[in-house]
């Protein structure tokens, strides 16, 4: 590693830590990363330990309230709920995550082609965009759930092209600045490629709107799986995931209310915790009004 490569690799690091301090400075930004923390933290120790066996009942002591035994009680069938919700957090990590990813890649796709130099295949690529986006992700769900089954593809495949479509259309107008800006035309004068121009001239300018934007569909793709689980189409029965909680609890909500506070508190905080750390993190990531980066770089 050259001199020059360990400076900008410093620099890089000491960005991120100033980026870090200024959402923990902010009630927002410190309630998300608290949150997503702990998130990351259960899924962790969910690999190696459980309180009991997921697959560990007692029929004796179904609907058991929370006790030193069972600390948030048991459901149906006699199995431990916390032991349920923090298998489940893993499940729902993976799902999140690659949900994100799809749509971020599809979105950006489209993005790409929606600021082509080639004027016909610009304005195709926004017209096909606004008739796919008004198909509503459940309907694209039931259809893949025929081949596929219940699954966890399902889930990402359709919350990730439902999520990319809305990503490429509001970072649209950003991009469209971007791509027709005097530095991008001296980038291309200058040999530069599309891929090029995108990575290194689009790609920042639209950053802020792909961080709320990537935040949102996380936090959506939570209530997701919750929705499409209750549906029968998300994530098969036997696979734990806070939607499966409470899929399987909500039908005794007027006896057992528990069974179903503890899963549906959960996801709440997560898809808040979600949706604060996208706008904490645009603020801080911003140098325009974080002027502790400017300092930083």
């Amino acid at each position: 590693m050259t001199a020059q490569d360990r400076a900008r690799t410093a620099r890089g690091v000491c960005a991120a830590r100033v980026v870090l301090s200024t959402m923990w400075g902010h009630v927002a930004g410190k309630f998300s990363l608290i949150v997503l923390g702990l998130w990351l933290a259960s899924s962790a120790v969910s690999l190696v330990w459980t309180p009991y066996s997921l697959w560990s009942t007692d029929g004796y002591h179904v609907w058991a309230k929370p006790s030193r035994d069972h600390w948030l009680g048991t459901d149906g069938t006699g199995a431990d709920v916390f032991s349920w919700l923090l298998a489940g957090s893993r499940t729902n990590l993976l799902i999140v995550v690659l949900t994100v990813a799809v749509a971020a890649v599809f979105g950006l796709a489209i993005v790409a082609l929606m600021v082509s130099r080639h004027a016909a295949l610009s304005a195709v690529s926004v017209v096909v965009v606004d008739a796919l986006i008004s198909i509503p992700t459940v309907l694209i769900a039931l259809i893949l759930a025929v081949p596929l089954g219940p699954s966890v593809a399902v889930i990402v495949i359709a919350c990730g092209f439902g999520y990319g479509l809305n990503l490429a259309r509001v970072s649209r107008p950003q991009a469209m600045l971007a791509a027709r800006s005097s530095y991008v035309e001296s980038a291309l004068s200058n040999g530069a490629s599309g891929l090029n121009v995108l990575a290194r001239h689009i790609l920042p300018n639209i950053s802020p709107v792909l961080t709320v934007q990537l935040s949102l569909s996380a936090g959506t793709a939570v209530l997701a799986e919750s929705g499409l689980t209750y549906l029968g189409i998300g994530v098969p029965s036997g696979v734990p995931s806070w939607g499966h909680s409470l899929a399987t609890s909500v039908k005794f909500i007027n006896v057992y209310p528990l069974t179903v506070l503890w899963p549906g508190l959960i996801v709440t905080l997560v898809v808040v915790a979600l949706n604060l750390f996208g706008d904490a993190l645009r603020d801080a990531a911003d140098p325009l009004t974080n002027p502790r980066l400017r300092g930083a770089r």
